[in-house]
């Protein structure tokens, strides 16, 4: 984490050209035209954004190109998106566009799809997504598709097996702390972040300025993602587009440990 200007990243769910938040990846709420969004985090100077369609894998349908231009076309900041990707050429696609990264989630598993692609287009535009569940009884696991189906594989081992596939970057989200503000799965992340040697972002669960402090000072985590704290406000969740101002950002990197 840099101590001048940490990573701090709104994440917007869409589907079927709509904006959505979900709650433990479950139960999606409408909020309105993605498109605006991003125009608002423009605005609001944010360094950069993941854009996720959170329907394409689950549905098996192909990435929505028409809205990934959008995207690309009105983002002021890097984006990295995810989403129905399972072949090289599509990935191909999706950077000519303009995008930065791809987020692989479902179709990274066994690794094959993650080497050839870092392979071909560079460690540093792969991003494997890890999205965590425990269950009440049971071993914490690695979900895919939208947090349905278990991969029966720990998320610790799943990363280490990720980076030696030669992703670039892990995106690690608690779905069980997924849009709660009560704060992040410091235990996990710290865990993941021990054990790889490549960026690490954390998601689910932020609330508030001192739950983003926490995890960019746990160690191996370079950047805290967000998505309800930024799109939604109060006990109600209202829908309000916001982000720390820059001063904030910067204060974050200078925070003390709490570990």
């Amino acid at each position: 984490m840099s101590s001048l200007r940490p990573r701090v990243i709104p994440c917007l769910q869409f589907a079927d050209g709509e904006l959505f938040k979900t709650r433990r990846f479950k139960d999606p709420q409408y909020l309105g035209d993605p498109i605006n969004a991003v125009k608002l985090f423009n605005d609001l100077e944010c360094d950069e954004l993941i854009v996720c369609d959170i329907r394409a894998s689950r549905d098996h349908r192909e990435p929505d190109y028409a809205m990934i231009e959008e995207f690309a076309s009105e983002a002021f900041m890097p984006l990295a998106y995810g989403g129905g990707i399972t072949q090289l050429e599509q990935i191909r696609r999706i950077l000519s566009i303009g995008i930065e990264k791809v987020v692989l989630g479902s179709a990274a598993l066994g690794g094959a799809l993650v080497r050839s692609a870092s392979e071909v287009f560079g460690a540093q535009s792969i991003v494997v997504s890890i999205d965590v569940h425990k269950p009440l009884f049971g071993r914490r696991d690695v979900y895919t598709l939208s947090g349905t189906r278990a991969a029966g594989i720990d998320p610790v081992q799943y990363a280490r097996q990720m980076q030696d596939c030669g992703a670039g970057e892990l995106f690690v989200q608690s779905i069980d702390l997924e849009g709660a503000r009560t704060g992040y799965d410091l235990a996990l992340t710290r865990e993941i972040g021990a054990t790889v040697q490549i960026p690490v972002i954390a998601c689910g669960g932020a609330g508030s300025l001192a739950h983003l402090g926490e995890v960019l000072h746990t160690p191996g985590v370079s950047a805290a993602a967000a998505g309800t704290m930024f799109v939604l406000h109060g006990k109600h969740r209202a829908p309000l587009i916001s982000y720390p101002r820059p001063a904030e950002i910067v204060a974050l990197g200078s925070r003390p440990r709490n570990h």
